[in-house]
């Protein structure tokens, strides 16, 4: 009888291996999936003495083709990838905005300064006067149109950040509960694979988010962790992130877990979040301060020079310029109601033909001025000097977003390698588990043969 228990029980494996290949190739397709196998172990022979071979093949549980550092390998590459595409899209915008000639400050300063140039060839001419004043306001509002596409930057930043931190938290409270139901599932005995497949899912989301640490647990669980060691998750327990406003109109991070509260640092955080911090801090804040500093450090001294010249009935100078970083208006704004006669180009007030302050104020051009993150430059140079860092900061990027995407692509393959589900192999093994099936059926319909043929001899 031993020979049908082991052919029934060879048939009753091959069945399991059966089904599970079936899984596999339903999901070929699927997200995620990790392909399963049977795992095979012959059972101790019950029979005593040398002639017993052994009492079948058991199915003690089912394998997923899992491999934990090729899968830490794929959330880092999406860490990676996510803070490099986050950004590269700014990056853009400004390098577009910045290069452009009808937009572009360069554009505005040349036409400006070459406005003063041709009023110095007859300094008392009304309409090359008012050129002057002309060219001044489309330059004031050039200044204004890139500070308003930085503060729309700044703008959308903020409101992705809120985002990104609302599908943390919900990410965060999905793993913790898929923790429960791994942990529940495998104390019940049934297999937990699909659900194992669903919380590596959502990892693999929360790292396209925000850089993370995993940690297996004994289980069944996964604990996740910021690359600063504060926990996301553990147990069946999440944190909460948020992204507090400040009155400077900027945010900071808190992480809440197990009613204690942290301040997040904004380096090293990875993914979209981390990459938001560093464009802001590195790339946005100092351009906005640089170029809030060339307005202001342009309105004061042409201003100050303007006051030491004189109208062109005597008068003295005054202001072209009014610069307030905080206008709502725009940070820089000519007074348009000005007279052509009342700009100040003359040093003489008794000669209103005088270009002598009309050459100083041309000569500005070729003075330092202080331009935030360059330090000082010549205004003439400054603007040139920001678009070229900008330049290398986007081609860096660019770069990293290109690094990144390869690396992003071969651990995916990697993982494919070892846990994906390949329908060719899939397709042998049918065949195979098939062959085993009918070997332990025909088995059995031997052993049945000689049982019958055993007991006609003793009828």
């Amino acid at each position: 009888m031993s020979t049908i228990y082991n052919a029934l029980s060879g048939a009753l494996a091959a069945q399991a291996a059966l089904n599970t290949a079936s899984q596999n190739i339903a999901n070929v397709m699927t997200p995620g999936y990790t392909r399963q196998g049977v795992m095979l172990v012959a059972s101790k022979p019950s029979q005593a003495g040398a002639l017993g071979a052994g009492d079948g093949v058991q199915v003690p549980a089912l394998m997923r083709f899992s491999d934990g550092y090729k899968n830490l390998q794929l959330w880092q590459a999406a860490s990676e990838l996510g803070e490099r595409e986050t950004v590269q899209p700014y990056l853009t915008q400004l390098e577009q905005v910045m290069g452009d000639e009808a937009s572009s400050i360069n554009s505005g300063l040349d036409a400006f300064f070459g406005a003063l140039n041709a009023a110095s060839v007859e300094p008392t001419s009304s309409p090359l006067r008012r050129q002057v004043i002309t060219s001044a306001d489309a330059l004031a509002q050039r200044f204004n149109s890139l500070d308003q596409v930085l503060a729309h930057q700044r703008a959308s930043i903020y409101q992705q950040r809120l985002s990104s931190v609302a599908q943390i938290n919900t990410l965060t409270a999905d793993i913790a509960s898929l923790n429960k139901e791994i942990s529940a599932t495998r104390a019940t005995g049934l297999n937990p694979s699909g659900l194992i497949d669903e919380r590596d899912q959502k990892i693999d989301a929360l790292a396209g988010l925000v850089g993370v640490q995993v940690v297996d647990q004994t289980d069944g669980s996964r604990s996740v962790s910021l690359r600063g060691g504060q926990p996301l998750v553990v147990g069946i327990g999440a944190a909460t992130m948020a992204a507090v406003g400040l009155p400077d109109g900027s945010q900071k991070l808190t992480l809440n877990f197990a009613r204690e509260s942290f301040t997040l640092s904004p380096d090293g955080l990875g993914g979209p979040l981390g990459g938001l911090n560093d464009f802001e801090r590195r790339v946005l804040a100092p351009l906005s301060d640089s170029i809030t500093a060339m307005a202001g450090e342009l309105a004061d001294k042409f201003n100050t020079q303007l006051a030491a010249g004189y109208a062109m009935d005597g008068s003295a100078g005054t202001a072209l310029f009014q610069f307030d970083a905080s206008s709502v208006g725009g940070l820089l704004q000519v007074h348009t109601e000005m007279e052509a006669g009342e700009l100040a180009l003359s040093a003489d007030p008794t000669q209103p033909g005088n270009s002598d302050n009309l050459l100083a104020l041309i000569a500005i051009k070729q003075q330092p001025v202080s331009a935030g993150v360059l330090g000082n430059v010549l205004l003439g140079d400054a603007y040139t000097q920001l678009v070229g860092k900008l330049g290398m900061d986007s081609q860096q990027n660019q770069t990293a977003l290109k690094t990144a995407e390869t690396v992003r692509n071969q651990a995916e393959e990697s993982w494919k390698s070892t846990s994906g589900v390949n329908s060719d192999e899939e397709a042998i093994n049918l065949m195979q588990y098939q062959q085993m099936y009918q070997s332990n059926m025909k088995v059995i319909a031997v052993a049945n043969q000689l049982f019958d043929a055993t007991l006609a001899m003793f009828r």
